[in-house]
């Protein structure tokens, strides 16, 4: 059990990129006034601290020994995990070990395990759930605005907007606290959602645009055609600050809405309402979402929806904009600062000559002994004991047995590995395939920072201690990095000096944080990144005076329509989209151990219209089996008479038989990499 320490402390949830501002007594938890959630609290934030109190918890190392797990002491579970990391190395060579991070992590356990990776390890092969989460729209609005930084502008300015459209997010359920920065559009008839599912975020829009699944930017085309063709168009901040309009009209000048009604199925008119209100609006801001991004054509319809915002003349205007929603607590500082396979801190390129430099300078190794760029976070889990890929992998804060997309092949390569490590402080469903599992601590339990969706830099406070026997994830990356020849001072374990080691390396970069300091946190300074010197007030608003290309201008970018890449057919009539449910959170391994979150929602279901389910000999609460071309799950049937007709839904938190993404489809977005969540081919079949 943890002790608890009696002190009330403020600090932050431990879940998604809203960072809502909690008040933490021993395990007891209340919501604090904060400018993400004024003093608002989902289900998942206010049981978060049972987690603390789990009798779920690991509080010893385990090692598989003939076939079982079994307890071991820290000295000989990090020696066997370094001598075997050792041989396979001496072996195969430096790529036949791999990291899998997450965007949960906090930012000094992402930065520390990039520079693991990269030096104790001198392995390219690092990446992190988040590749399945951002991707898309980071590679988007980096070839837009030569800069990405999800919500390039502070939630306040949502709060004040007259029309939100949110394309592919559902924030009463992801993160119910949200919808009260979206009330004043909702109150002023200006909130737009574009959805497949009548979600409870579309049940209180204005417009509710529902789209066939995987023709969003068939959509968004059609909208900007509107645009352009009705008036609406801003000439002069098209003129002034952007560049390729012609080219990005040429295509959507193709796209009129009632060819785009026959694609997607919203109405022309319905389209046209849309432009219009974006138009007519003081303040107006896009924000797009999962249901956008996890596609294989991810990043184009991305694009789309910023084309349609520069269009508008919105980015780069005080109070109106377009921006991303970041899914995971540290969606935003995971990315930014070296668990990315082709970043270096700061948001570097590990291609970029001058900044292998300057980041080798800071940690005080040769540039040319850094490795290159990697495979993405699915081709990495494909690769998984082939030949030439890696034999061993450790993976700190991720479920991938769930989370990962064709989940079943997934769980087969990790079988083929020589060495599987996982660092976490529960018995999650990867962990239970692991040959060594680390105990660590979980997010009440240590200092650290985050980056939340606005780029607002928080502090996360230490506010119990851990159970006996538990070790930091920045104390496990020491430890294993002694044990492989490197110098200790190297590898630090406390937070505030990889936080300081981290602004060394992040400075004159993309996200430069090295005018942030804990003292400036602590003091409650609110600080956007960049924040290039300890005087710098920090960048709530980006781009207002440029865009972060060489000429300061915003790019349109030219894309088309061309539809999901598994289309259904006879056997597979229908399509399946995944997502989440209120009551619980990424692969489920924390929420599925708080009581009153598996009372609410206990097991998988899918969603299904009524005469979806007829056809198919279905009928309410009946255990349906879903197929697809890579699998099959069991779910319980919920017939939702709004739902399309073409169109199943499941949400993906649930482990086994339960799993969505046993169907799920691994095509990749050739930007992004990010795999085709959102929409696959598939049947139902009744359960015999």
């Amino acid at each position: 059990m943890t002790n608890v320490a009696a002190p009330a402390v403020d600090t932050h949830c431990p879940y998604c990129a809203l960072q809502c501002g909690i008040r933490l007594s021993g395990a007891r938890v209340e919501p604090r006034e904060f400018p993400t959630n004024r003093g608002g609290l989902c289900q998942k934030g206010w049981t978060s601290g049972t987690l603390l109190t789990t009798a779920h918890r690991l509080t010893t190392p385990l090692v598989r020994v003939g076939g079982e797990l079994v307890s071991a002491s820290w000295d000989d579970a990090l020696d066997l995990i370094a001598r075997k990391l050792s041989a396979l190395r001496a072996e195969h060579g430096p790529d036949s070990v791999a990291v899998f991070g997450g965007g949960g992590l906090t930012t000094e356990k992402c930065y520390l395990l990039g520079k693991f990776a990269r030096v104790a390890l001198g392995t390219s092969q690092i990446d992190y759930n988040g590749r399945f989460c951002m991707s898309s729209a980071a590679a988007a609005g980096t070839r837009a605005f030569g800069l990405d930084r999800g919500m390039p502008f502070p939630i306040t300015d949502v709060t004040r907007a007259d029309v939100v459209l949110l394309a592919g997010a559902n924030p009463a359920e992801t993160m119910p606290p949200f919808l009260q920065h979206v009330r004043n559009a909702a109150n002023s008839g200006g909130l737009i959602v574009v959805d497949p599912r009548r979600t409870p975020t579309a049940e209180q829009a204005t417009l509710h645009l529902q789209p066939r699944p995987g023709t969003d930017l068939a959509l968004a085309l059609g909208i900007l055609h509107a645009v352009v063709a009705d008036g609406h168009l801003r000439g002069d901040y098209v003129a002034e600050r952007t560049t390729g309009f012609e080219a990005a009209w040429r295509i959507a000048a193709a796209w009129w809405p009632e060819r785009v009604e026959r694609v997607t199925g919203v109405a022309a008119a319905d389209q046209r309402r849309a432009a219009a209100l974006l138009a007519d609006a003081d303040r107006a801001v896009v924000l797009t979402g999962r249901g956008t991004e996890q596609h294989a054509r991810g990043t184009d319809t991305v694009s789309a929806w910023i084309n349609l915002a520069l269009a508008l003349g919105l980015p780069g205007v005080a109070g109106s904009g377009y921006g991303c929603l970041t899914g995971q607590g540290n969606g935003q500082g995971g990315r930014e600062h070296g668990q990315k396979a082709d970043q270096l801190p700061g948001y570097r390129r590990i291609d970029d000559p001058a900044a292998r430099a300057h980041v080798a300078g800071v940690w005080g190794v040769d540039p040319d002994s850094l490795p290159g760029v990697g495979r993405s976070a699915y081709e990495l889990l494909d690769a998984l004991g082939t030949e030439g890929g890696p034999k061993a992998l450790l993976v700190f804060g991720s479920n991938v047995v769930v989370s990962a997309p064709r989940a079943g092949h997934v769980a087969d390569r990790l079988s083929a590995l020589d060495l599987l490590v996982v660092a976490d402080f529960v018995l999650s469903e990867t962990a239970r395939r692991a040959d060594v599992v680390l105990p660590v601590t979980q997010w009440a339990e240590e200092d650290g920072t985050l980056t939340n969706l606005e780029g607002r830099i928080l502090r996360r406070v230490k506010s119990v201690d851990p159970p006996d026997g538990v070790r930091s994830d920045l104390s496990v990356l020491r430890g294993l990095a002694v044990r492989l020849g490197q110098p200790a001072h190297r590898f630090p374990d406390d937070p505030d000096e990889v936080f300081a080691e981290l602004r060394r390396a992040s400075r004159g970069g993309p996200a430069d944080y090295s005018g942030i300091t804990p003292e400036r946190l602590s003091a409650g300074e609110e600080l956007f990144w960049p924040v290039p010197d300890e005087d710098h007030p920090g960048t709530p608003r980006m781009f207002l005076d440029s865009f972060a290309h060489p000429d300061g201008r915003a790019r349109f970018v030219p894309v088309d329509h061309s539809g999901p890449a598994e289309p259904v057919d006879d056997e597979y009539p229908l399509i399946a989209t995944t997502g989440r449910v209120l009551q619980h959170y990424q692969s489920g391994a924390q929420t599925r151990l708080v009581p009153e979150l598996v009372d609410a929602v206990p097991e998988v279901h899918v969603e299904v219209h009524p005469d979806t389910a007829a056809r198919a000999g279905l009928a309410e609460g009946a255990w349906a089996r879903v197929v697809s071309r890579r699998g099959a799950t069991r779910a319980r049937v919920r017939l939702v008479a709004s739902a399309r007709q073409d169109t199943v839904f499941l949400p993906f938190h649930f482990p086994g038989a339960q799993r969505a993404n046993l169907l799920t489809n691994p095509a990749l977005d050739p930007t992004s990499r990010m795999p085709e969540f959102k929409v696959c081919a598939v049947r139902l079949e009744v359960m015999t």
